[in-house]
């Protein structure tokens, strides 16, 4: 463990992942990769006719943000505290895909914050790309009541915008975090334990895509952290090699 950041250890230690690091072929696999200063991508000014609700055509980061935060495209919208965008730097390469707000996203309008979020967090500074330095956004921008599974008609009224959100991002990866927006970002029904391990693509641009488990099932089976800590050097290899 000579040479590791104490800061990264922290986190590694809150992961419980201390004795997979010693077996990762050499240090350089835990080290900091700095977020690359990209320009931002060229964005399309707000269209001036009324654009109707679920859809994102041509819309930049600020207008996009607003037609999400008042979307009233399926019913979760009578039900929401508030409308859950997204967050980090949208001029990152690495995009972080989660499922849909809970009960504590829902009131702080944030996506991944709680136990889950502090999780993710650990995660992402274990991988070398601490919160701030990468995007996350979720399949659904409203909580399902009870923090049910999302229908498939809310699925595809909330499509758009996440679509937009990539086309906007234009990231280098995609990291799918649990087994909604895998299956929806692949158009499967394989399950996690399945799709993870490898290297997908998404969209006509062939992003490389790379599953993992969600920061709360991993909190309930915490004997799956050595997969997910598989599957985060699985990412940075990919980051390398795009």
């Amino acid at each position: 463990m000579a040479g590791l950041d104490p800061r990264r250890r922290q986190y590694l230690d809150a992961m419980g992942i201390e004795v997979w690091v010693s077996r990762v072929a050499g240090a350089a696999a835990v080290q900091d990769s700095p977020p690359q200063n990209r320009q931002d991508p060229p964005t399309a000014e707000p269209q001036s006719v009324a654009i109707p609700p679920g859809t994102a055509p041509g819309l930049n980061w600020d207008a996009l943000r607003q037609r999400v935060l008042n979307c009233t495209a399926c019913d979760l919208h009578r039900t929401r505290t508030q409308a859950v965008f997204g967050v980090g730097d949208i001029r990152s390469n690495i995009l972080v895909v989660g499922e849909a707000p809970g009960a504590e996203e829902d009131r702080q309008g944030e996506p991944f914050v709680g136990r889950a979020g502090q999780l993710l967090n650990a995660m992402l500074v274990a991988f070398g790309r601490p919160r701030e330095t990468v995007y996350i956004a979720n399949v659904l921008k409203c909580r399902p009541p009870n923090n049910r599974d999302p229908l498939p008609t809310e699925s595809v009224c909330c499509r758009p915008y996440l679509e937009r959100q990539i086309e906007l991002l234009s990231p280098r990866l995609i990291l799918a975090v649990g087994r909604v927006p895998a299956q929806n970002l692949l158009n499967t029904d394989e399950a996690v334990g399945r799709l993870r391990g490898k290297v997908h693509r998404y969209g006509p641009n062939g992003i490389p895509l790379v599953v993992t488990y969600h920061p709360s099932y991993l909190l309930r089976q915490p004997q799956e952290k050595k997969k997910s800590w598989q599957d985060l050097v699985l990412a940075r290899s990919v980051l390398k090699s795009v």
